[in-house]
């Protein structure tokens, strides 16, 4: 048996060892869990949906033997569909919707031994980098309650960031794994474009620039994960390059000498406050240290506010058309959606078909742009500042907010540097760097070829290694 101290030292593969081992039982474990959701939940209200009696019943029916057997699992609250369980995405109009099925995603997670156990919140439709919501309230940073722990997926950073669990389930549509992580002090990797299916109910989200995949401890936990869900599902509109080995067996593997591009220039003009600079600085030395050569380049080869806007138009259609088929669904349209929401919708409505398919060329055009950027100058990575300065207060990205114009200045500030990776498919991640001058958790992300999360994750592990954060942790009781 191990006692919570043991539960919140370890990650979800420790954990799974010391279950195959007999040390813990996958009920102890969940003991733990829920125990912890007790003790820190209402301070950061990460957790909205538990259901314990499930969970029970899957340990009680016999977990499969994985390389997560018996670890507990928190399941984002946008799109997964897991039956049984209501599934809001954030918003009104779905509030009282139960799930008829499993996702693929979700069926995998069960193959690989998880327990799953609750809900982590999601601003409505996952729409904004923050997560707060009209109906499930204000989710909070556990390094400091007055700010914000990201978004979209900021319930899975709270709740790892607190030691509920060792890793969570997130989703990324334009940084919504890297940004949270980077607020929490976590690992957040966004897969390539096509690596994780989306199937049964979607071939792709947001035009291709959305996928799936988690907030974690350790990059161990993260490439494991990979392995357990990177396979295509017949009728997949398109899929990822095939990975040479597991990206488990990364983890150790010589790296080399690595050429990475340093880009401060964002695709919008971007002023970089002393966190974000500090942790460029920070991580430029740890490379020296490995003996990674970084060169600086002034700008990268792309038309940035022409993107954005065609990142909008394909992001408002969506909202759109969700919106629209939900409200027939229900035989009703007088259940409201968040300003923000509402201000897309009638964006996305209007948008001529022609425009959306602009959109759509234009970020096809990036991902070609950037491949031919690495390739000319010979660059294995890039590397850019991810948040421009400290994790902003609650309410600054709020999708409700008192001014939209306030709103769409910050939105635009928050998601400067993880937004192309979203348009160009390709693989980026949010690596740790310590603190900054107020106590709150720095980052820098890199960026990747698409389909090569195998060389981010050998140096995200070389990083840890020399820079661990397991340590980066908040005060908490």
């Amino acid at each position: 048996m191990i006692g919570i101290d043991d539960y919140t030292a370890r990650d979800a593969l420790g954990l799974a060892e010391l279950v195959s081992r007999g040390e813990t039982t996958p009920d102890e474990l969940l003991d733990h869990a829920l125990a912890l959701v007790a003790r820190r939940n209402p301070a950061i209200n990460a957790v909205i949906a538990l259901n314990e009696a499930d969970a029970r019943r899957q340990i009680d029916r016999g977990l499969p033997r994985g390389p997560f057997t018996g670890v507990p699992m928190l399941i984002k609250d946008l799109n997964a569909h897991i039956t049984g369980w209501p599934l809001t995405n954030g918003s009104r109009l779905f509030e009282g919707f139960v799930c008829d099925h499993d996702s693929v995603l979700i069926e995998r997670y069960r193959r690989a031994g998880f327990v799953l156990f609750g809900r982590t919140t999601s601003p409505e439709f996952g729409l904004t980098s923050t997560t707060e919501n009209v109906l499930d309230g204000k989710t909070r940073n556990p390094f400091d309650l007055t700010r914000t722990s990201g978004g979209s997926s900021g319930g899975a950073s709270a709740a790892v960031a607190a030691g509920i669990v060792p890793l969570a389930h997130a989703s990324d549509g334009g940084g919504s794994i890297r940004i949270p992580a980077a607020c929490c002090g976590l690992f957040g990797l966004k897969p390539s474009r096509g690596r994780i299916s989306m199937a049964p109910d979607a071939g792709e989200g947001w035009g291709g620039m959305s996928t799936v995949h988690a907030v974690s401890r350790s990059v161990r936990d993260s490439a494991a994960l990979l392995d357990a869900t990177d396979a295509p599902v017949p009728g997949d509109p398109y899929v990822a390059p095939t990975s040479r080995r597991p990206s488990l067996y990364e983890i150790g593997v010589p790296v080399g000498r690595l050429r990475i591009a340093l880009c401060l220039r964002a695709m919008n003009p971007t002023e970089l406050g002393a966190p974000a600079l500090d942790a460029i600085a920070h991580m430029k030395a740890v490379l020296a240290d490995l003996g990674h050569e970084v060169i600086e380049v002034g700008s990268l080869p792309v038309d940035g506010p022409a993107l954005s806007i065609a990142q909008q138009g394909v992001i408002a259609a969506n909202v759109a058309r969700v919106i629209d088929l939900r409200r027939k669904a229900m035989g009703r349209d007088d259940v409201p959606v968040e300003t923000v929401t509402a201000f897309l919708a009638e964006g996305g409505r209007s948008l001529p078909v022609t425009a959306y398919l602009d959109g759509i060329a234009a970020v096809h055009q990036a991902g070609r742009q950037m491949a031919d950027f690495l390739d000319a100058g010979r660059f294995d990575l890039l590397l850019t500042p991810l948040l421009p300065d400290s994790p902003p207060e609650i309410g600054v990205l709020s999708l409700s907010p008192a001014d939209i114009g306030d709103y769409a200045a910050a939105i635009a500030r928050y998601t400067a540097y993880t937004g192309l990776q979203n348009m160009t498919g390709q693989p980026a991640m949010s690596i740790p760097v310590g603190r900054d001058a107020l106590g709150l958790p720095r980052a820098v992300q890199f960026a990747g070829r698409l389909g090569d999360e195998s060389l981010l994750i050998r140096l995200a592990a070389q990083i840890e290694k020399i820079a661990p954060w397991s340590d980066l942790r908040p005060a908490l009781n």
